[in-house]
């Protein structure tokens, strides 16, 4: 019978026979890759024993080697130490760039753009509609408008709104004057050297853009309403067109003492006494006469003042 080897005998005879396949094997892969490989391969290229890291070969060459090397017994120690090897097991080819699968269910119905178009607007979109008055309310609505005394002449409301609208003019020149407003130049307008070289649109409009950029203080304003500034401009703009298209229908008395009083209150906020003195004695002269027409009226039809 045999003798039983000693455990140090037998890792000597495996580590000898180890060495001994490592080298048959270094040697057939060796040769394997000079047979496989039909173009020029660098002398300097040295693969080196099995196990030690390779030197980078041409992608032509690899995939002629690389069955041999697949069917080689030490195919796994191989695949561990290759650097290349090392690449493809630290990142999986599941973990790729992202692409865009045929798949992937793409939502029905056509794609509608972000962008809404021109002649769209926020009543397109969710809206309700208020439920509508009655018969009888929408009937007593449409009855004819009660009668607005009406007691000035054409000429006589013509030349009052003129007058606000000049003394405006004025207020407005003198605001920017002394407090040094630049005005910007245009071609097609001469420099302002009066008041009447602007009209009173065009006040308005220099006025509220020096407000939105923040060129007027508010401590020039009366209790500093830099705020209410805009609204009361744009009140007092009814006054140019009431005056410039003569054409338009006759106003009722209120709303021509409502234009003088809307000229008064920029007189204020722009802090011009003698232009409130003017507006203010324009307005009660201008309402005495309507009384003194209405009171005509009444005598004349027998049901003056008692």
């Amino acid at each position: 019978m045999d003798e039983p080897l000693s455990a140090g005998s037998s890792r000597q005879d495996f580590e000898t026979s180890f060495r001994s396949i490592d080298r048959a094997t270094s040697r057939r892969v060796d040769t394997s890759i000079h047979q496989a490989t039909p173009w020029p391969v660098s002398s300097s290229v040295n693969f080196g024993l099995i196990g030690t890291p390779l030197a980078p070969v041409s992608a032509t060459a690899h995939s002629d080697y690389e069955p041999i090397m697949r069917s080689s017994p030490d195919r796994s120690r191989w695949e561990q130490d290759s650097p290349s090897s090392r690449d493809s097991s630290e990142f999986p080819s599941d973990v790729s760039v992202p692409r865009v699968s045929a798949n992937i269910p793409r939502p029905q119905g056509r794609s509608h753009s972000q962008r809404r178009p021109s002649n769209r607007d926020e009543f397109d979109g969710p809206h309700q509609f208020l439920e509508m008055p009655s018969t009888d309310q929408m009937a007593a609505q449409e009855r004819d408008l009660p009668h607005v005394p009406t007691n000035l002449y054409v000429q006589e409301q013509d030349d009052v709104l003129s007058q606000v609208n000049d003394r405006l003019s004025q207020c407005a020149f003198d605001f920017v004057a002394k407090y040094q407003f630049p005005i910007p130049l245009e071609p097609d307008k001469r420099p302002v050297s009066r008041p009447a070289d602007r009209e009173w649109t065009e006040w308005v409009y220099l006025l509220k853009r020096l407000a939105t950029k923040r060129r007027i203080p508010a401590r020039l304003l009366y209790n500093g309403q830099i705020k209410q500034l805009v609204t009361v401009l744009e009140n007092s703009l009814e006054m140019r067109h009431a005056a410039k298209h003569q054409s338009r229908p006759l106003k009722d008395d209120r709303n021509v003492l409502q234009l003088i009083s809307a000229g008064l209150q920029v007189a204020k906020i722009l802090r011009d006494a003698e232009a409130m003195r003017y507006l203010d004695s324009l307005y009660l002269s201008t309402e005495k006469k309507i009384q003194g027409r209405v009171s005509g009226a009444g005598s004349q039809f027998g049901y003056g003042a008692q």
